[in-house]
Protein backbone atom coordinates (compact mmCIF):
# COMPACT_ATOMS: atom_id res chain seq x y z
CA UNK A 1 0.00 0.00 0.00
CA UNK A 2 1.09 3.68 -0.90
CA UNK A 3 2.62 5.66 2.02
CA UNK A 4 -0.44 7.68 2.34
CA UNK A 5 -3.88 7.70 1.15
CA UNK A 6 -6.17 10.62 -1.06
CA UNK A 7 -8.67 11.40 1.78
CA UNK A 8 -11.92 13.56 1.04
CA UNK A 9 -14.00 14.47 3.72
CA UNK A 10 -18.20 14.33 3.81
CA UNK A 11 -20.31 16.08 6.47
CA UNK A 12 -22.29 14.11 8.60
CA UNK A 13 -25.69 15.35 7.49
CA UNK A 14 -24.43 15.00 3.84
CA UNK A 15 -24.65 10.84 4.84
CA UNK A 16 -28.22 9.29 4.17
CA UNK A 17 -30.04 8.43 7.73
CA UNK A 18 -28.11 10.99 9.88
CA UNK A 19 -30.81 11.81 12.98
CA UNK A 20 -30.88 15.57 13.26
CA UNK A 21 -29.85 15.10 16.81
CA UNK A 22 -26.72 13.15 15.51
CA UNK A 23 -25.76 15.77 12.95
CA UNK A 24 -26.55 18.91 15.55
CA UNK A 25 -24.08 16.82 18.04
CA UNK A 26 -21.19 17.13 15.19
CA UNK A 27 -22.03 20.61 13.60
CA UNK A 28 -23.74 22.98 15.94
CA UNK A 29 -22.91 21.23 19.56
CA UNK A 30 -24.82 24.54 20.73
CA UNK A 31 -28.41 22.93 19.92
CA UNK A 32 -28.05 20.09 21.71
CA UNK A 33 -25.36 20.89 24.85
CA UNK A 34 -27.89 20.79 27.67
CA UNK A 35 -28.84 17.12 26.78
CA UNK A 36 -25.07 15.90 27.86
CA UNK A 37 -22.46 16.77 30.88
CA UNK A 38 -19.55 17.92 28.36
CA UNK A 39 -18.71 19.40 25.16
CA UNK A 40 -17.40 17.06 23.06
CA UNK A 41 -14.29 18.06 22.64
CA UNK A 42 -10.83 18.02 24.63
CA UNK A 43 -12.15 20.66 26.85
CA UNK A 44 -15.17 18.16 27.78
CA UNK A 45 -12.97 14.91 28.12
CA UNK A 46 -10.58 16.83 30.54
CA UNK A 47 -13.34 18.01 32.55
CA UNK A 48 -15.23 14.60 32.90
CA UNK A 49 -11.49 13.39 34.10
CA UNK A 50 -11.36 15.49 36.65
CA UNK A 51 -14.69 14.58 37.65
CA UNK A 52 -13.47 10.57 38.35
CA UNK A 53 -14.24 9.10 41.42
CA UNK A 54 -13.71 5.55 41.68
CA UNK A 55 -13.66 3.48 44.96
CA UNK A 56 -9.59 2.30 45.10
CA UNK A 57 -11.10 -0.90 45.89
CA UNK A 58 -13.56 -1.82 43.21
CA UNK A 59 -10.87 -0.47 40.56
CA UNK A 60 -8.44 -3.25 42.05
CA UNK A 61 -11.01 -5.54 41.57
CA UNK A 62 -12.31 -4.78 38.37
CA UNK A 63 -7.96 -4.52 37.76
CA UNK A 64 -7.83 -8.37 39.02
CA UNK A 65 -10.58 -9.69 36.75
CA UNK A 66 -9.38 -7.38 33.52
CA UNK A 67 -6.20 -9.19 34.11
CA UNK A 68 -7.59 -12.80 33.65
CA UNK A 69 -9.93 -11.56 30.69
CA UNK A 70 -7.11 -10.17 28.81
CA UNK A 71 -4.53 -13.11 29.58
CA UNK A 72 -7.06 -15.22 28.08
CA UNK A 73 -8.06 -13.40 25.07
CA UNK A 74 -3.87 -13.12 24.46
CA UNK A 75 -3.32 -9.55 24.90
CA UNK A 76 0.36 -8.67 24.87
CA UNK A 77 2.34 -6.87 26.69
CA UNK A 78 1.57 -3.12 26.41
CA UNK A 79 -2.14 -4.17 27.46
CA UNK A 80 -0.47 -5.56 30.89
CA UNK A 81 0.99 -2.01 31.15
CA UNK A 82 -2.46 -0.16 30.52
CA UNK A 83 -3.91 -2.31 33.61
CA UNK A 84 -1.48 -1.57 35.76
CA UNK A 85 -1.63 1.89 34.45
CA UNK A 86 -5.50 1.85 35.44
CA UNK A 87 -4.64 0.52 39.05
CA UNK A 88 -2.47 3.26 39.35
CA UNK A 89 -5.62 5.45 38.97
CA UNK A 90 -5.51 6.30 34.89
CA UNK A 91 -9.03 7.40 33.33
CA UNK A 92 -10.45 5.43 31.25
CA UNK A 93 -11.42 6.31 26.98
CA UNK A 94 -14.19 3.66 26.73
CA UNK A 95 -16.04 2.41 23.69
CA UNK A 96 -17.37 -0.92 23.12
CA UNK A 97 -19.63 -2.96 20.46
CA UNK A 98 -21.55 -6.31 20.06
CA UNK A 99 -19.37 -9.22 19.41
CA UNK A 100 -20.06 -10.01 15.72
CA UNK A 101 -19.26 -12.63 13.70
CA UNK A 102 -15.41 -12.08 12.58
CA UNK A 103 -15.43 -8.74 14.23
CA UNK A 104 -18.81 -8.09 12.48
CA UNK A 105 -19.05 -4.55 10.60
CA UNK A 106 -15.88 -2.32 9.90
CA UNK A 107 -16.43 0.21 12.17
CA UNK A 108 -15.86 -1.87 15.55
CA UNK A 109 -12.12 -1.41 14.53
CA UNK A 110 -12.96 2.47 13.80
CA UNK A 111 -14.29 2.31 17.66
CA UNK A 112 -10.99 1.02 18.91
CA UNK A 113 -8.27 2.61 17.22
CA UNK A 114 -11.01 6.29 18.17
CA UNK A 115 -10.60 5.33 21.39
CA UNK A 116 -6.46 4.47 21.00
CA UNK A 117 -5.88 7.94 19.76
CA UNK A 118 -7.87 9.78 22.33
CA UNK A 119 -6.26 7.62 25.27
CA UNK A 120 -2.94 8.85 23.67
CA UNK A 121 -4.05 12.32 22.85
CA UNK A 122 -5.18 12.51 26.81
CA UNK A 123 -2.07 11.16 27.80
CA UNK A 124 0.26 13.82 26.34
CA UNK A 125 -2.11 16.24 27.56
CA UNK A 126 -0.77 15.14 31.10
CA UNK A 127 -3.97 13.33 32.13
CA UNK A 128 -2.64 9.40 32.00
CA UNK A 129 -5.48 7.53 30.15
CA UNK A 130 -5.92 3.80 28.73
CA UNK A 131 -8.42 2.53 26.05
CA UNK A 132 -10.68 0.19 27.17
CA UNK A 133 -12.95 -2.29 25.00
CA UNK A 134 -16.46 -3.03 26.18
CA UNK A 135 -17.50 -6.50 24.58
CA UNK A 136 -21.10 -6.41 24.50
CA UNK A 137 -21.64 -9.92 25.52
CA UNK A 138 -25.08 -9.39 27.32
CA UNK A 139 -27.19 -8.82 24.55
CA UNK A 140 -29.47 -11.15 23.12
CA UNK A 141 -30.10 -10.47 19.76
CA UNK A 142 -28.43 -13.58 18.12
CA UNK A 143 -29.64 -12.10 14.75
CA UNK A 144 -27.56 -9.11 14.55
CA UNK A 145 -23.81 -10.88 15.63
CA UNK A 146 -23.99 -14.16 14.36
CA UNK A 147 -23.49 -12.82 10.61
CA UNK A 148 -21.04 -10.90 8.36
CA UNK A 149 -20.70 -9.70 4.74
CA UNK A 150 -17.38 -10.26 3.30
CA UNK A 151 -15.83 -8.94 0.30
CA UNK A 152 -14.40 -11.46 -1.99
CA UNK A 153 -13.56 -11.94 -5.88
CA UNK A 154 -17.51 -13.03 -6.41
CA UNK A 155 -18.41 -9.81 -4.40
CA UNK A 156 -20.29 -9.14 -1.17
CA UNK A 157 -20.87 -12.44 0.22
CA UNK A 158 -23.01 -13.23 3.72
CA UNK A 159 -21.51 -15.03 6.35
CA UNK A 160 -23.40 -16.86 8.53
CA UNK A 161 -23.15 -19.19 11.57
CA UNK A 162 -25.61 -20.99 13.12
CA UNK A 163 -25.01 -22.42 16.39
CA UNK A 164 -26.11 -26.16 17.56
CA UNK A 165 -28.10 -25.49 20.38
CA UNK A 166 -30.87 -23.00 21.04
CA UNK A 167 -30.05 -19.80 21.44
CA UNK A 168 -33.08 -17.60 20.94
CA UNK A 169 -33.42 -15.39 24.04
CA UNK A 170 -29.87 -16.07 25.73
CA UNK A 171 -27.16 -13.68 25.80
CA UNK A 172 -24.39 -14.09 22.91
CA UNK A 173 -21.64 -14.59 25.12
CA UNK A 174 -22.95 -17.25 26.63
CA UNK A 175 -23.45 -19.12 23.58
CA UNK A 176 -20.73 -21.64 21.79
CA UNK A 177 -19.87 -21.27 18.68
CA UNK A 178 -19.71 -26.00 18.20
CA UNK A 179 -18.22 -27.45 15.56
CA UNK A 180 -20.23 -25.51 12.97
CA UNK A 181 -18.04 -22.63 13.25
CA UNK A 182 -15.20 -24.83 11.97
CA UNK A 183 -16.80 -25.03 8.39
CA UNK A 184 -18.05 -21.11 8.36
CA UNK A 185 -13.83 -20.11 9.38
CA UNK A 186 -13.19 -22.37 6.40
CA UNK A 187 -15.43 -20.54 3.71
CA UNK A 188 -14.70 -17.16 5.28
CA UNK A 189 -10.62 -18.13 5.17
CA UNK A 190 -11.13 -19.33 1.07
CA UNK A 191 -12.67 -16.16 0.04
CA UNK A 192 -9.48 -14.12 1.75
CA UNK A 193 -7.33 -13.16 -0.72
CA UNK A 194 -3.85 -10.60 -0.32
CA UNK A 195 -0.57 -10.07 0.50
CA UNK A 196 -1.44 -10.92 3.95
CA UNK A 197 -4.51 -13.25 3.60
CA UNK A 198 -2.45 -15.98 5.43
CA UNK A 199 -1.91 -13.83 8.63
CA UNK A 200 -5.64 -12.90 8.82
CA UNK A 201 -6.66 -16.73 8.34
CA UNK A 202 -4.26 -17.38 11.06
CA UNK A 203 -5.52 -15.06 13.71
CA UNK A 204 -9.54 -16.25 12.72
CA UNK A 205 -8.86 -19.97 13.03
CA UNK A 206 -6.80 -19.39 16.25
CA UNK A 207 -9.65 -17.45 17.76
CA UNK A 208 -12.87 -18.79 16.63
CA UNK A 209 -12.83 -22.50 17.74
CA UNK A 210 -15.83 -24.36 18.52
CA UNK A 211 -15.06 -24.47 22.53
CA UNK A 212 -15.10 -20.35 22.27
CA UNK A 213 -18.53 -18.33 22.41
CA UNK A 214 -19.13 -15.11 19.95
CA UNK A 215 -17.88 -13.24 22.98
CA UNK A 216 -14.48 -14.88 23.70
CA UNK A 217 -13.48 -15.25 20.17
CA UNK A 218 -14.15 -11.98 19.34
CA UNK A 219 -11.92 -10.58 21.83
CA UNK A 220 -9.53 -13.18 20.76
CA UNK A 221 -9.44 -12.14 17.23
CA UNK A 222 -9.17 -8.23 18.64
CA UNK A 223 -6.34 -9.07 20.56
CA UNK A 224 -4.71 -10.36 18.03
CA UNK A 225 -5.39 -8.23 15.20
CA UNK A 226 -4.72 -4.49 17.05
CA UNK A 227 -1.53 -5.77 19.48
CA UNK A 228 1.24 -2.88 20.53
CA UNK A 229 -1.80 -0.30 21.22
CA UNK A 230 -2.59 -1.25 25.14
CA UNK A 231 -6.11 -1.89 24.59
CA UNK A 232 -8.10 -3.22 27.43
CA UNK A 233 -10.82 -5.68 26.18
CA UNK A 234 -13.68 -6.32 28.84
CA UNK A 235 -16.34 -9.04 29.01
CA UNK A 236 -19.11 -8.20 31.18
CA UNK A 237 -20.68 -11.63 31.50
CA UNK A 238 -18.17 -12.65 34.39
CA UNK A 239 -20.04 -12.28 37.86
CA UNK A 240 -17.66 -10.90 39.81
CA UNK A 241 -18.27 -7.31 37.78
CA UNK A 242 -22.35 -7.81 38.18
CA UNK A 243 -21.92 -8.48 41.99
CA UNK A 244 -19.83 -5.37 41.92
CA UNK A 245 -22.64 -3.28 39.83
CA UNK A 246 -25.15 -4.63 41.89
CA UNK A 247 -25.45 -1.28 43.50
CA UNK A 248 -26.55 0.20 40.56
CA UNK A 249 -29.45 -2.40 39.80
CA UNK A 250 -30.58 -1.68 43.44
CA UNK A 251 -30.74 1.82 42.71
CA UNK A 252 -32.85 1.27 39.54
CA UNK A 253 -34.69 -0.72 40.48
CA UNK A 254 -35.55 1.09 43.67
CA UNK A 255 -36.22 4.32 41.65
CA UNK A 256 -37.37 2.64 38.08
CA UNK A 257 -40.77 5.22 38.60
CA UNK A 258 -38.61 7.76 38.77
CA UNK A 259 -36.38 6.94 36.36
CA UNK A 260 -39.07 6.13 33.98
CA UNK A 261 -40.77 9.68 34.94
CA UNK A 262 -37.68 11.63 34.22
CA UNK A 263 -37.00 9.67 30.66
CA UNK A 264 -40.55 9.90 29.27
CA UNK A 265 -40.14 13.86 30.16
CA UNK A 266 -36.75 14.15 28.60
CA UNK A 267 -38.26 12.11 25.01
CA UNK A 268 -40.56 14.90 24.98
CA UNK A 269 -38.16 17.89 25.71
CA UNK A 270 -36.25 15.99 22.39
CA UNK A 271 -39.21 16.08 20.19
CA UNK A 272 -40.43 19.62 21.34
CA UNK A 273 -36.71 20.43 20.30
CA UNK A 274 -36.73 18.85 16.96
CA UNK A 275 -34.97 15.78 17.69
CA UNK A 276 -36.53 12.15 19.19
CA UNK A 277 -35.50 9.74 21.31
CA UNK A 278 -33.96 6.40 20.07
CA UNK A 279 -35.59 4.48 23.00
CA UNK A 280 -39.13 4.21 23.76
CA UNK A 281 -39.51 4.00 27.09
CA UNK A 282 -43.03 3.72 28.99
CA UNK A 283 -44.37 4.12 32.70
CA UNK A 284 -44.11 0.24 33.03
CA UNK A 285 -40.18 0.20 32.17
CA UNK A 286 -37.73 -0.69 34.31
CA UNK A 287 -33.94 -0.30 33.09
CA UNK A 288 -33.10 -3.89 34.12
CA UNK A 289 -33.22 -7.32 32.47
CA UNK A 290 -33.70 -10.89 34.08
CA UNK A 291 -32.32 -14.11 32.86
CA UNK A 292 -35.36 -16.87 33.18
CA UNK A 293 -34.83 -20.07 32.04
CA UNK A 294 -31.68 -19.28 30.77
CA UNK A 295 -33.44 -16.14 28.44
CA UNK A 296 -33.12 -12.27 29.16
CA UNK A 297 -36.28 -11.02 29.84
CA UNK A 298 -37.01 -7.27 30.43
CA UNK A 299 -38.13 -6.79 33.94
CA UNK A 300 -41.34 -4.43 33.65
CA UNK A 301 -43.63 -2.79 36.41
CA UNK A 302 -46.99 -3.98 36.75
CA UNK A 303 -49.31 -3.70 40.00
CA UNK A 304 -47.34 -2.70 41.97
CA UNK A 305 -45.21 -5.52 41.35
CA UNK A 306 -42.66 -6.26 39.19
CA UNK A 307 -42.97 -9.13 36.47
CA UNK A 308 -40.52 -10.72 33.66
CA UNK A 309 -42.03 -13.11 30.97
CA UNK A 310 -44.73 -14.61 32.95
CA UNK A 311 -43.72 -14.29 36.20
CA UNK A 312 -44.28 -11.85 39.15
CA UNK A 313 -42.63 -10.51 41.74
CA UNK A 314 -42.49 -8.21 44.74
CA UNK A 315 -40.08 -5.34 45.33
CA UNK A 316 -38.39 -7.14 47.78
CA UNK A 317 -37.75 -10.63 45.90
CA UNK A 318 -36.73 -8.73 43.42
CA UNK A 319 -34.03 -6.30 45.65
CA UNK A 320 -33.02 -9.79 47.25
CA UNK A 321 -32.22 -11.66 44.06
CA UNK A 322 -29.72 -8.79 42.99
CA UNK A 323 -28.46 -9.53 46.68
CA UNK A 324 -27.77 -13.33 46.21
CA UNK A 325 -27.89 -13.80 42.29
CA UNK A 326 -26.75 -10.23 40.55
CA UNK A 327 -25.35 -12.06 37.60
CA UNK A 328 -28.92 -13.04 36.60
CA UNK A 329 -29.64 -9.40 36.00
CA UNK A 330 -28.42 -6.93 33.16
CA UNK A 331 -28.55 -3.81 31.78
CA UNK A 332 -30.90 -2.14 28.85
CA UNK A 333 -29.50 0.41 26.55
CA UNK A 334 -29.82 2.90 28.59
CA UNK A 335 -28.69 1.80 32.08
CA UNK A 336 -25.50 -0.07 30.67
CA UNK A 337 -23.38 3.17 29.94
CA UNK A 338 -23.88 3.75 33.76
CA UNK A 339 -23.17 0.18 34.88
CA UNK A 340 -19.89 0.57 32.56
CA UNK A 341 -18.76 4.00 34.64
CA UNK A 342 -19.72 2.76 37.96
CA UNK A 343 -16.70 -0.09 37.21
CA UNK A 344 -14.19 2.07 35.52
CA UNK A 345 -12.64 5.43 35.35
CA UNK A 346 -14.26 6.49 32.37
CA UNK A 347 -13.82 10.12 30.73
CA UNK A 348 -14.62 9.92 27.70
CA UNK A 349 -16.88 6.93 25.86
CA UNK A 350 -16.28 6.68 22.29
CA UNK A 351 -20.00 6.06 20.12
CA UNK A 352 -21.45 5.59 16.61
CA UNK A 353 -24.44 8.34 15.77
CA UNK A 354 -26.83 5.75 17.59
CA UNK A 355 -25.22 5.29 21.07
CA UNK A 356 -24.45 9.34 20.67
CA UNK A 357 -28.30 10.06 20.52
CA UNK A 358 -29.28 7.76 22.81
CA UNK A 359 -26.76 9.35 26.05
CA UNK A 360 -29.00 11.93 25.59
CA UNK A 361 -31.90 10.01 27.19
CA UNK A 362 -28.82 8.32 29.24
CA UNK A 363 -28.05 11.65 30.51
CA UNK A 364 -31.01 11.37 32.77
CA UNK A 365 -30.00 8.26 34.45
CA UNK A 366 -25.93 9.20 34.77
CA UNK A 367 -27.62 12.35 36.88
CA UNK A 368 -29.79 10.37 38.97
CA UNK A 369 -27.74 7.11 39.99
CA UNK A 370 -23.68 8.39 39.02
CA UNK A 371 -23.73 11.49 39.70
CA UNK A 372 -21.33 12.34 36.94
CA UNK A 373 -20.97 11.33 33.63
CA UNK A 374 -18.27 11.23 30.74
CA UNK A 375 -17.96 13.62 27.93
CA UNK A 376 -19.33 11.79 24.68
CA UNK A 377 -17.26 11.33 21.37
CA UNK A 378 -18.50 10.54 17.96
CA UNK A 379 -16.16 7.61 17.13
CA UNK A 380 -13.87 7.72 13.61
CA UNK A 381 -16.11 7.20 10.62
CA UNK A 382 -14.63 6.45 7.01
CA UNK A 383 -15.66 4.47 3.52
CA UNK A 384 -12.30 2.75 2.25
CA UNK A 385 -11.90 3.18 -1.58
CA UNK A 386 -10.44 0.13 -3.45
CA UNK A 387 -8.28 0.72 -6.00
CA UNK A 388 -10.13 -0.69 -8.46
CA UNK A 389 -13.05 0.44 -7.29
CA UNK A 390 -11.48 4.57 -7.50
CA UNK A 391 -10.72 3.47 -11.30
CA UNK A 392 -14.14 2.91 -11.64
CA UNK A 393 -15.55 6.23 -10.13
CA UNK A 394 -13.07 7.69 -12.21
CA UNK A 395 -13.81 6.29 -15.41
CA UNK A 396 -17.72 7.62 -14.78
CA UNK A 397 -16.84 10.72 -13.14
CA UNK A 398 -19.01 10.13 -10.33
CA UNK A 399 -17.85 10.53 -6.40
CA UNK A 400 -19.11 8.77 -3.10
CA UNK A 401 -22.14 11.71 -2.92
CA UNK A 402 -23.12 10.34 -6.10
CA UNK A 403 -23.55 7.01 -4.72
CA UNK A 404 -25.19 7.64 -1.39
CA UNK A 405 -27.91 9.94 -3.79
CA UNK A 406 -29.15 6.61 -4.83
CA UNK A 407 -29.64 3.84 -7.81
CA UNK A 408 -31.61 6.07 -10.28
CA UNK A 409 -29.28 9.27 -9.95
CA UNK A 410 -25.84 6.53 -9.91
CA UNK A 411 -27.02 5.02 -12.70
CA UNK A 412 -27.56 8.27 -14.62
CA UNK A 413 -24.34 9.65 -14.62
CA UNK A 414 -22.96 6.31 -15.24
CA UNK A 415 -24.71 6.30 -18.17
CA UNK A 416 -23.24 9.57 -19.17
CA UNK A 417 -20.27 8.22 -19.67
CA UNK A 418 -20.26 4.74 -20.81
CA UNK A 419 -20.24 4.45 -24.63
CA UNK A 420 -17.44 2.52 -26.79
CA UNK A 421 -14.22 5.04 -26.90
CA UNK A 422 -15.82 6.15 -30.96
CA UNK A 423 -19.13 6.73 -30.22
CA UNK A 424 -18.30 8.85 -27.02
CA UNK A 425 -16.07 10.84 -28.85
CA UNK A 426 -18.94 11.51 -31.49
CA UNK A 427 -21.49 12.31 -29.19
CA UNK A 428 -18.84 15.02 -27.32
CA UNK A 429 -17.72 16.37 -30.48
CA UNK A 430 -21.14 16.88 -31.89
CA UNK A 431 -22.41 18.29 -28.74
CA UNK A 432 -19.37 20.81 -28.45
CA UNK A 433 -20.96 21.32 -32.29
CA UNK A 434 -24.30 22.04 -31.19
CA UNK A 435 -23.51 24.32 -28.58
CA UNK A 436 -21.25 26.15 -31.51
CA UNK A 437 -24.01 26.71 -33.73
CA UNK A 438 -26.56 27.73 -31.11
CA UNK A 439 -23.74 30.14 -29.99
CA UNK A 440 -23.26 31.31 -33.13
CA UNK A 441 -27.02 32.70 -33.30
CA UNK A 442 -26.47 34.71 -30.26
CA UNK A 443 -25.56 37.99 -31.78
CA UNK A 444 -27.42 37.99 -35.15
CA UNK A 445 -30.67 36.95 -33.21
CA UNK A 446 -29.86 40.03 -30.63
CA UNK A 447 -29.24 42.42 -32.48
CA UNK A 448 -32.73 41.60 -34.68
CA UNK A 449 -35.03 41.10 -31.05
CA UNK A 450 -33.66 40.70 -27.97
CA UNK A 451 -36.26 39.00 -26.85
CA UNK A 452 -35.43 36.11 -28.84
CA UNK A 453 -32.45 35.38 -27.13
CA UNK A 454 -34.73 34.09 -24.07
CA UNK A 455 -36.01 32.04 -26.42
CA UNK A 456 -32.57 30.85 -28.04
CA UNK A 457 -31.92 29.97 -24.30
CA UNK A 458 -35.21 27.55 -23.81
CA UNK A 459 -34.37 25.68 -27.02
CA UNK A 460 -30.68 25.13 -26.22
CA UNK A 461 -31.73 23.77 -22.65
CA UNK A 462 -34.27 21.63 -24.60
CA UNK A 463 -31.75 20.30 -27.10
CA UNK A 464 -29.20 19.16 -24.73
CA UNK A 465 -31.55 17.35 -22.63
CA UNK A 466 -32.46 15.50 -25.49
CA UNK A 467 -29.12 14.66 -26.63
CA UNK A 468 -28.04 13.71 -23.10
CA UNK A 469 -31.25 11.89 -23.32
CA UNK A 470 -30.07 9.94 -26.33
CA UNK A 471 -26.80 9.62 -25.26
CA UNK A 472 -27.95 7.67 -22.35
CA UNK A 473 -30.00 5.40 -24.53
CA UNK A 474 -27.41 4.37 -26.66
CA UNK A 475 -25.36 3.26 -23.03
CA UNK A 476 -28.55 1.11 -22.21
CA UNK A 477 -28.00 -0.50 -25.56
CA UNK A 478 -24.51 -1.15 -24.77
CA UNK A 479 -24.96 -2.26 -21.87
CA UNK A 480 -27.73 -4.95 -22.61
CA UNK A 481 -24.85 -6.40 -25.29
CA UNK A 482 -22.19 -6.56 -23.24
CA UNK A 483 -24.04 -5.94 -19.38
CA UNK A 484 -20.66 -4.43 -18.32
CA UNK A 485 -22.24 -1.45 -16.43
CA UNK A 486 -24.73 -3.37 -14.95
CA UNK A 487 -21.29 -5.16 -13.67
CA UNK A 488 -19.68 -2.01 -12.59
CA UNK A 489 -22.29 -0.30 -11.49
CA UNK A 490 -22.88 -3.52 -8.75
CA UNK A 491 -19.25 -3.27 -8.20
CA UNK A 492 -19.17 0.28 -6.75
CA UNK A 493 -22.93 -0.10 -5.11
CA UNK A 494 -21.52 -3.20 -3.29
CA UNK A 495 -18.42 -2.04 -2.59
CA UNK A 496 -19.20 1.24 -1.20
CA UNK A 497 -22.91 1.26 -0.39
CA UNK A 498 -24.06 -1.91 0.23
CA UNK A 499 -27.82 -2.98 1.19
CA UNK A 500 -28.37 0.93 0.88
CA UNK A 501 -26.04 1.57 4.32
CA UNK A 502 -22.41 2.86 4.75
CA UNK A 503 -19.92 0.60 4.09
CA UNK A 504 -18.34 0.76 7.62
CA UNK A 505 -21.93 -0.39 9.10
CA UNK A 506 -22.17 -3.36 6.97
CA UNK A 507 -18.62 -4.84 5.33
CA UNK A 508 -16.18 -6.14 7.54
CA UNK A 509 -12.71 -5.02 7.69
CA UNK A 510 -10.99 -8.24 7.43
CA UNK A 511 -10.70 -8.70 3.60
CA UNK A 512 -9.51 -5.20 4.03
CA UNK A 513 -6.82 -6.45 6.49
CA UNK A 514 -5.71 -9.19 3.95
CA UNK A 515 -5.17 -6.95 1.40
CA UNK A 516 -3.25 -4.32 2.79
CA UNK A 517 -1.89 -5.93 6.26
CA UNK A 518 -1.54 -3.94 9.71
CA UNK A 519 -0.42 -1.04 7.72
CA UNK A 520 -4.14 0.25 6.98
CA UNK A 521 -4.48 -0.16 10.82
CA UNK A 522 -1.94 2.39 10.90
CA UNK A 523 -3.64 4.79 8.51
CA UNK A 524 -6.78 4.55 10.04
CA UNK A 525 -5.70 5.16 13.20
CA UNK A 526 -3.96 8.52 11.28
CA UNK A 527 -6.74 9.54 10.63
CA UNK A 528 -8.83 9.19 13.78
CA UNK A 529 -7.56 12.23 14.81
CA UNK A 530 -9.51 13.88 17.71
CA UNK A 531 -10.69 16.63 15.73
CA UNK A 532 -11.90 14.71 12.86
CA UNK A 533 -15.77 14.94 13.04
CA UNK A 534 -16.00 14.18 9.92
CA UNK A 535 -16.81 10.85 7.69
CA UNK A 536 -13.79 10.42 5.85
CA UNK A 537 -13.44 8.34 2.71
CA UNK A 538 -10.08 6.81 1.79
CA UNK A 539 -8.57 5.91 -1.28
CA UNK A 540 -6.02 2.63 -0.69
Amino acid sequence: MAASMECHCLRFSELPHTTELFAAFVEDFRRVARFYAHAPDEGGVLAAAREVRLDANVSRSVVSVLREQNRRFGADAETERSLVRLEKGSVAIVTGQQVGLFSGPAYSFYKALSAVVWARHLTERGVDAVPVFWLATEDHDLAEVNHCFWSSRKGLERIELAPEEDATGRRVGEILLGQPVSAVVRAAVDALEGPFRDEVARALEEAYRPEDTLGSAFGKLMARLLPRRGIVLLDPLDPRLHRLAAGIYRQALEQSEELARELITRSKLLDRSGFHGQVKVTQQSTLLFLNVDSKRQPLRRRNGKFSAAETSYTAAEVLAAIEKSPEAFSANVLLRPVVQDSLLPTAAYIGGPAEVAYMAQAEVVYRRLLGRMPAILPRASFTLVESAVARLMAKYEIELRDVLRGRQHLRSRMEQKFLSKALAKKFAGDEKALLRLLRGLRQPLGKLDKTLLGALDTAERKMLYQFQKLRGKASRAENLRTGLLDRHERMIVDSLYPHRGLQERTVCLLPFLALHGPELLEKLEQHAAPAAALHQVLFL
